[in-house]
């Protein structure tokens, strides 16, 4: 192995959807699971205090989108007429592909019900887990950036294909650190890991975000995965597999 001085990048930031695992998991399998489950999931966890945490986001989030129409929720917290008022707001959210921190908690716990009971097995690309073994021989620290929550994260490499890989990594980050396309955010996770942001390499399928990163001063590749839309012409180098990325770690 090189020093540590020689390797182009000493960290590995990964972008979940379209870089790691497909769209159509995420879109086809995760998304309708939970528009499925989330009523029921709010009705029977009402008292749970993350559950209850949760809905108190969402309604702060409504009244903020009030002037959007979002569904509002007025109800007593626990309630029946809450929960139902607090499902159709996810629901109003998911159909707009937001990102606010209360829907992706939200959703982080419905997924862990199903992940924890074996209904969902989390999708992968067969190069991540190799890539992954291979990074951490080497002693490359990987992390993951993602708009899904740090638990919906966590459990999609916990029940993986490949079984639990979250030894593998090093830590998670998401919304709450801030947005993916801003500057300030990758300077921020950088400055958590306690490495310089031009020793970090971040992954994406997402253009903004590539940008967002780059004027961070990280380190930039773009994904390009099977069943990503087509992007337009741009100035990063594409990843189509991960199989060659490790090599020039060695």
């Amino acid at each position: 192995m090189h020093p540590t001085s020689e390797r182009t990048f000493d960290v590995l930031l990964l972008d979940i959807e379209g870089t790691t695992t497909s769209i159509s998991f995420v879109y086809d399998t995760l998304f309708p699971h939970a528009r499925a489950a989330v009523s029921g999931f709010l009705r029977e966890h009402r008292d749970d205090p993350g559950v209850r945490a949760d809905v108190e986001l969402l309604r702060a989030q409504a009244a903020r989108d009030a002037a959007e129409g979002a569904p509002q929720i007025v109800a007593e917290a626990g309630t029946e007429e809450a929960c139902a008022q607090a499902a159709a707001n996810v629901l109003w959210q998911m159909d707009r592909d937001r990102k606010t921190t209360g829907l992706k908690s939200l959703q982080g716990r419905i997924w862990e019900a199903a992940y924890q009971g074996g209904a969902l097995k989390g999708h992968l690309y067969d190069d991540v887990p190799p890539l992954l073994s291979a990074l951490t021989e080497v002693g490359v620290a990987v992390y993951i950036y993602s708009s899904g929550s740090v638990a919906a994260q966590q459990l999609l490499f916990a029940h993986s294909a490949f079984g639990d890989l979250t030894p593998l990594l090093g830590g998670y980050f998401d919304t709450t650190t801030g947005p993916k396309k801003v500057a300030a955010s990758y300077e921020a996770i950088a400055e958590a890991i306690g490495v310089a942001p031009g020793r970090v390499l971040f992954l994406t399928d997402n253009l903004d975000e590539a940008h967002a990163a780059a004027q961070g001063g990280l380190q930039v590749k773009v994904s390009v995965r099977p069943g990503n839309p087509p992007l337009p012409a741009h100035r990063f180098e594409t990843l189509t597999t991960f199989s060659a990325l490790a090599e020039g770690q060695r």
